[in-house]
């Protein structure tokens, strides 16, 4: 699909009022992207476990005004006004306008909330901004006076939505695992949104676990959005983008396969090198603390010494996921909470898993 086709030719029903409600899950990439050109296109193609636990919920009112020449709405994080959200929102709503023309015409209050605690050190912008986007798309579709089955692209029209919002976030609408990024391997891939990956996947991976350890809660030193335009001109992007690439046509043999070694190789070598780009930028940052380090090679050492499938991935942060598959739970959650959880901020972790996506809420 292109652009111009998410662009709705003509709205068929009048609404004066009403609400509607999704929660909208996380997720966490395996193939990092990292890097991205304008409007938000990847640099290059990821792919993402769905989170289920992890999650914002949204609630959107909306109210016809009586002029629309201009954006009207209010923000509101666990029943608190907060005007400090609007910049953002504002800014999704200017790049999103012309794919949702109503947008000026309605006053609207956000309400939104997360399972997990906020300034946890867990992103949030992506099941944030999926979770407005699917709110958005449900009142196109009563202005459309049509069915989400019979809209056939809503969620890909949402997913195109999100990553105008947040990149991210186009990933975490479905479930369980999601493709964004164009890949000459996986036909519909694109740039524009997330898509289901499309190939067998093996038992070993099914309602495969993360733990999240909150190494530390507090804001990140560089943004992802500055981190990612310093990926402009650095000395060594062309490499990682085609070792993404390459990462990604690795994995559809292994989760065929069910190859728990490979995979552990590939993810811990994407998250290691998301971070090297980062101590390899100009200006260069490091965002690890010495507790993910320590946490890191406890892994390790558990892994050679018992054989058992625990491995590790990072966002761009600090906090440690934690995976493992359903069949080695048990002896792996006991290692986390006796050797692992010490070296959390107040002892924080989040138990989590492979979710299937986000879910329309009744008011």
């Amino acid at each position: 699909m292109t652009v111009q086709e998410f662009i709705p030719e003509s709205y068929t029903n009048t609404l004066t009022n009403g609400s509607v409600k999704w929660s909208s899950p996380s997720n966490i990439a395996l193939v990092k992207y990292w890097g991205k050109k304008e409007h938000q296109i990847p640099a290059n193609p990821s792919i993402s476990f769905t989170l289920d636990n992890c999650r914002t919920t949204t609630t959107l009112k909306f109210e016809k005004k009586a002029s629309s020449s201009d954006f009207s709405f209010d923000v509101f994080l666990e029943g608190e006004q907060k005007d400090d959200f609007k910049p953002k929102i504002e800014t999704f709503f200017k790049r999103i306008e012309q794919y949702l023309p109503f947008l000026k015409e309605y006053h609207f209050v956000i309400d939104t909330s997360n399972s997990f605690p906020h300034s946890s050190g867990i992103a949030s912008s992506a099941s944030g901004m999926s979770a407005l986007a699917l709110c958005l798309m449900s009142v196109e579709q009563q202005l459309l006076n049509v069915s989400m089955s019979e809209s056939f692209h809503f969620y890909k029209k949402a997913s195109f939505l999100a990553r105008l919002g947040s990149g991210s976030a186009c990933r975490s609408l479905e479930g369980d695992l999601i493709v964004w990024g164009s890949h000459q391997e996986i036909d519909g891939s694109s740039n524009l949104y997330g898509t289901k990956y499309p190939f067998e996947v093996h038992d070993n991976f099914k309602n495969y676990q993360d733990t999240i350890l909150l190494v530390d809660k507090g804001e990140k030193q560089v943004s992802s959005t500055v981190g990612h335009n310093l990926m402009h001109n650095h000395p060594y992007a062309e490499n990682r983008f085609n070792q993404a690439h390459d990462n990604l046509s690795k994995l559809i043999s292994v989760f065929k396969e069910g190859d728990l070694k490979s995979f552990i190789d590939i993810v811990e070598s994407e998250a290691l090198t998301l971070h090297a780009m980062m101590m390899t930028s100009m200006p260069y940052f490091i965002l690890m603390k010495p507790n993910t380090l320590e946490i890191i090679n406890r892994i390790w050492k558990f892994r050679q010494d018992t054989g058992l499938h625990i491995s590790f991935t990072l966002d761009a942060g600090a906090n440690v996921h934690i995976l493992y598959p359903e069949a080695e739970a048990e002896p792996i959650f006991e290692f986390i909470k006796t050797e692992l959880v010490a070296y959390c901020q107040n002892g924080h972790y989040i138990c989590d898993k492979i979710g299937f996506g986000a879910k329309q809420l009744p008011i």
